[in-house]
């Protein structure tokens, strides 16, 4: 009898350390598990887009060079006024843009070649559908 309620008690201390021990492995698995679509729906969320990119083309300090920084810069910008579109299309009510960084960096002899390697990134602030 003695030995039964040992084992009984010590089948339940396993259950229970198991059971801890699968509940911390992932914390924010039982957060998502929690939300209800009703809670998220009409919430702001912020969102951030990267975008990295290289231009081959000449990099001095020529008329075609600027116009290929403007062409850069272009891009990015056009990639911008798209994004609020696709992400309303994907999971938002509303998008609004609120900043956009745009880095033209010089590359001169890389294993690309010449050109430049430019980096964008949009921040929008959405409502959630």
């Amino acid at each position: 009898m003695l030995l039964s309620r040992s084992l009984v008690t010590l089948a339940a201390l396993a259950a229970l350390t198991l059971g801890a021990a699968a509940q911390d492995v992932n914390p924010l698995v039982r957060e998502r598990i929690g939300v209800s679509p009703s809670e998220t729906r009409g919430q702001q969320v912020r969102v951030q887009t990267s975008i990295n990119l290289f231009m081959p083309g000449p990099s001095g300090e020529g008329e075609a060079a600027t116009q290929l920084r403007d062409r850069a810069r272009r891009a990015i910008y056009e990639m911008a006024a798209r994004e609020c579109g696709l992400v309303e299309d994907v999971m938002a009510k509303t998008c609004r843009l609120e900043a956009i960084n745009v880095n033209i960096n010089r590359q001169m002899g890389s294993g690309m070649g010449e050109g430049y390697m430019v980096g964008g990134n949009i921040t929008m602030m959405i409502t959630l559908k």
